[in-house]
Formats: C-alpha cells, sequence, structure tokens
C-alpha cells in the first residue's frame, strides 16, 4: 500500500476516534507507523502480546484503540487474542501487515478463519469503507482485523 494512503488511514481512524496506536514496528506498516510517531500518538512494544494487553487495557477504559503488527506477530499471540481479546469481548482493531510469500503469511487468512476473527484486506481504492467496517465492529464490542497486503519483497 502506497505512502499517502496509509497516512490517510491513520487519519482517518484518528478522526473517528481511535485514540491508541500500539504495536511492533513492521516495514509494511512503515508510513502508518511513521504517521503515529509524527503525530506523538504511539506505544511501540518488543512484543505482539505486550501491545494487545496494553490496548486492552486502555479499550477497558472506554479508549478505542488499534493493535498493529506483521503477520508472524500474530501469529505469535493467537493464545492472546483468543484467551482475552475474544474471550472477553474487548473490542480492539488489529493492523496485520501480510507479507504472503512467507510461510505464516500463506496460512494468514485460514489463521484468521480459525479463530473467528472477522477481517477485511485493505486496498487503495477500499481501505475507507473497510475502516468504517472495523469502526462498526468495535462499535459493537467485537474485535477485528485489517490485513495490509505487503506487495514486494525486502
Amino acid at each position: 500500500m502506497n505512502e499517502e494512503t496509509q497516512r490517510k488511514i491513520f487519519h482517518y481512524l484518528e478522526n473517528k476516534k481511535i485514540e491508541n496506536f500500539a504495536g511492533v514496528p513492521d516495514s509494511t506498516l512503515k508510513y502508518f507507523i511513521d504517521e503515529c510517531l509524527k503525530n506523538n500518538n504511539i506505544i511501540i512494544t518488543t512484543r505482539e502480546e505486550e501491545a494487545i494487553g496494553i490496548a486492552a487495557g486502555m479499550s477497558l477504559s472506554k479508549s478505542n484503540s488499534l493493535v498493529f503488527m506483521q503477520n508472524a506477530g500474530f501469529a505469535n499471540s493467537i493464545s492472546t487474542i483468543t484467551s482475552l481479546i475474544q474471550l472477553y469481548e474487548i473490542p480492539l482493531i488489529f493492523l496485520i501487515g501480510w507479507r504472503g510469500y512467507l510461510p505464516d503469511g500463506k496460512i494468514q487468512p485460514e489463521l484468521l478463519k480459525i479463530i473467528g476473527l472477522k477481517s477485511q484486506i485493505l486496498t487503495e481504492k477500499n481501505w475507507k469503507v473497510k475502516c468504517d467496517w472495523a469502526l462498526k465492529q468495535i462499535k459493537e464490542k467485537k474485535p477485528c482485523a485489517l490485513v495490509i497486503r505487503r506487495m514486494f519483497h525486502d
């Protein structure tokens, strides 16, 4: 996804009352993360589970949150997502950078389906509609995932 769109996504979500952005940096999401940094609205963690725990606490205090990570980190944090976020119905948006060419990237769509986490893939054309979908999900107290597919190799 191009730089301009990633920056627009940050501002759109922030304007729609997503107040907290926490996660582990990923080059797929670098412009989104850079925009978070420029706006002094980010908590960078060393592990995805740490970001999920922080964002869960903020969400429970009625402060809408988003957790960003790459798909490998998502796979590592499935237990935290299922045993905390889904079990207690904590409304979070996960923004996942999807490296589809790596082994865990190839199974990303199936992982989301298996654990029952509703998700949508963002593109240059549909991002606003998909962000609105995610905002509706958390308003209904349901966690969800937005996925940005990486279109190149490092």
